[in-house]
């Protein structure tokens, strides 16, 4: 008979080792196919195909069980891939129909911007819950009614921070929280990428809401909050486009932006549309020491770093926390954790929905050049759920 997920324990094998090294942890313990809980992706881009549904296939609690895609010759063909029926394809205008389908319980929606609000909204109320891209949505109001549909269904609605269930980024919150090496003063973070076609949705307007910011600058700035745990009170921004560059015709090309929270933190962000890419945050403490993350927030090969004095003796050193976990497979079954068992997600919508407020600040400011300062929030992780295991 197969055990509840919270009872399901791996099988023990003897160590091979001696106790002097490192334990490779526990081995796998899944769910039974027919017990894991079932997705229907949205949106068949390079996220899905390159990342999102290889995932999947590692996942312990989760499996793909329908495809959703404008492209019906393209959803076949990766149906056949991953074994799902015909009978889980749908495309975008008959995606309502997916209530009638019982395999689906979490739509995973992987579509430009200004789409989520609209799927999100469609899959609630076919009463399925909702696990949605990074950003939210493109604008306060949008993310606003995400939430209250949601609601109003009783369905769990979370937004895809995977930097918020990765181990190494986890153990900096861990470092920052209990002072590990001092009160971190400032926070420095930098996110940068090389975008192609000037004719990709990510740089339309209507369709990405805005450029780099909300597309990759969103990671500066929640891995600051989440690290921190609390809300700033201010941001001082400014924009940069090259001018006569066609990728930047309708969206920002850079931005650099300061975040003041109460504790006396400042994070120092910058995110980019035209340079090389180059993506790591470091958490600078008052007790002689640093760490962070480099590659901080890409989808792999992210490696710890710390710098600590002690003793007067200044060291260095690139820890590792032992084989690297699929950041896509972790939040995805973690999100099917608070389906199993009813569990308020960790980055819930309203994660998402102070982003879009601060990120709405953070435009106002480059317009303007002045400090915009926020609702004074005291609570830590004021808009988070239940911890991840």
């Amino acid at each position: 008979m197969s055990e509840k997920i919270k009872e399901t324990t791996p099988v023990k094998l003897p160590p091979h080792s001696v106790s002097s090294e490192i334990e490779s942890g526990p081995l796998p313990s899944p769910l039974p196919p027919e017990r894991r809980v079932g997705y229907a992706i949205v949106g068949l881009g390079k996220l899905s195909l390159g990342q999102i549904l290889p995932a999947m296939a590692g996942c312990k609690y989760s499996k793909p069980v329908a495809l959703v895609s404008g492209d019906e010759k393209k959803a076949r063909k990766v149906a056949l891939q991953y074994g799902i029926p015909e009978t889980g394809i749908y495309n975008y205008y008959n995606f309502d129909d997916i209530k009638n389908n019982p395999e689906i319980e979490v739509v995973f929606i992987v579509l430009p911007n200004s789409m989520h609000e609209e799927f999100t909204i469609r899959a609630a109320r076919a009463g399925k819950h909702v696990l949605c891209e990074k950003p939210m949505a493109t604008t306060v109001a949008a993310a606003q009614r995400m939430i209250d549909v949601c609601k109003e269904g009783k369905r769990k609605l979370m937004i895809a921070y995977r930097i918020q269930y990765e181990p190494n980024s986890r153990l900096c919150k861990k470092w920052t929280r209990e002072k590990t090496y001092g009160k971190v003063r400032i926070i420095t973070s930098f996110h940068g990428q090389n975008m192609g076609d000037p004719d990709q949705w990510r740089l339309k307007k209507d369709l990405a809401g805005g450029g780099s910011l909300p597309d990759i600058g969103i990671y500066n700035l929640n891995t600051a909050r989440f690290l921190l745990g609390e809300e700033p009170v201010g941001v001082l921004a400014s924009t940069f486009s090259t001018p006569g560059d066609k990728r930047f015709r309708e969206v920002e090309e850079s931005v650099m932006f300061q975040l003041f929270f109460p504790g006396g933190a400042i994070a120092n962000n910058t995110c980019s549309y035209s340079i090389h890419a180059n993506r790591y945050y470091r958490c600078h403490a008052d007790d002689g020491g640093f760490f962070g993350v480099d590659n901080g927030f890409t989808y792999g090969d992210l490696q710890l770093e710390v710098s600590h004095v002690k003793n007067n003796l200044e060291w260095s050193a690139r820890p590792s926390l032992g084989p690297e976990k699929n950041q896509f497979a972790l939040e995805i079954d973690y999100m099917s954790d608070c389906v199993l068992h009813d569990k308020t997600p960790y980055t819930p919508g309203e994660e998402g929905l102070q982003d879009q407020k601060i990120m709405e600040a953070i435009y106002e400011s480059a317009r303007t050049g002045k400090l915009v300062k926020l609702e004074r929030i005291t609570k830590l992780d004021a808009f988070r759920g239940e911890e991840p295991e």
